[in-house]
């Protein structure tokens, strides 16, 4: 695994989040107060941060000081630079299974990516799976994991 941040968050508590790229509404609702909730509760949070309901709870968290572990389906080539003030605090870890020639993700390398998620993680929280999808087949294999919201 490649890595830039603090690799001690590794060893805290965390909470995957994860949801599909289509969701309803009220999916979205229940994210956002989740993740204002895990903000204020202090709670390293883990995701690819990739669907758009993943990209806004990532723009809920960075508003606190809670650690965050960013989870890329490509290699470490292309960071935000609004991270840049978080990974020198501490408080921020990207990580990635691939190289940095790795510049694309794609859906079987999302796939992996979420499958390490929930392997690091202690907990499992998915807003919202679609039917028939690679995000519910992967969550049907750790059900003991797994809360939706």
């Amino acid at each position: 695994m490649h890595s830039i941040g603090n690799v001690a968050l590794l060893d805290l508590r965390k909470v995957a989040f994860l949801c599909s790229r289509k969701f309803p509404q009220e999916a979205a609702e229940k994210a956002y107060r989740w993740a204002d909730a895990q903000r204020l509760a202090g709670t390293c949070v883990i995701s690819g941060y990739h669907s758009p309901i993943e990209k806004e709870v990532l723009c809920r968290l960075l508003q606190g000081n809670q650690p965050i572990i960013i989870a890329l389906a490509q290699g470490l080539n292309r960071l935000d630079p609004e991270w840049e003030r978080h990974l020198e605090s501490g408080r921020l870890l990207v990580i990635s299974r691939y190289a940095q020639s790795v510049s694309h993700p794609c859906e079987s390398k999302c796939y992996q990516r979420n499958k390490m998620m929930i392997d690091l993680a202690d907990t499992v929280v998915i807003a919202h799976a679609s039917p028939g999808g690679s995000l519910e087949r992967l969550c049907s294999d750790c059900a003991g994991k797994v809360m939706v919201l």
